[in-house]
């Protein structure tokens, strides 16, 4: 990660708006099918802290529960998905698309490679794992 600091993200309506006060980790590219399906793609997220988080509009939030392991929220208006979180943990991941530039992240891997698409190529030099990292 280069320089850190503070960064501001939000839904793509804006209902939903947060500060962060420090970003944990670079970006990770996960490839798995329910990323997938959620985003309609692959997701690019980062991780906070839960305490490092000033959060507006949570009464726009909405928090789906994709497995027993996890749940991702998501504005309940424009559908933007935002956050993943891991049950029982005390970091989010952040989807690195509702972050204001500049963010000073660069990505770092791909995860759940074996999931992803047959439509696309993963053709840069960053690591691949075929599950998490």
């Amino acid at each position: 990660m280069k320089e850190n600091h503070p960064v501001v993200g939000s839904c793509l309506c804006g209902k939903v708006s947060f500060k962060i006060d420090e970003l944990i980790r670079d970006v990770v590219m996960c490839h798995c099918q329910q990323c997938r399906k959620q985003t309609g793609h692959l997701v690019a997220a980062t991780r906070i802290k839960d305490t490092g988080i000033e959060l507006s509009g949570d009464e726009h939030l909405t928090w789906y529960s994709a497995s027993d392991e996890a749940k991702r929220g998501f504005c309940k208006h424009c559908g933007s998905v935002l956050f993943w979180k891991s049950n029982g943990s005390d970091t989010t991941a952040v989807m690195a698309g509702s972050l204001e530039s500049p963010t000073g992240l660069e990505t770092k891997s791909h995860i759940f490679t074996e999931y992803k698409g047959d439509y696309y190529e993963i053709t840069d030099d960053l690591p691949q794992h075929k599950h998490s990292d």
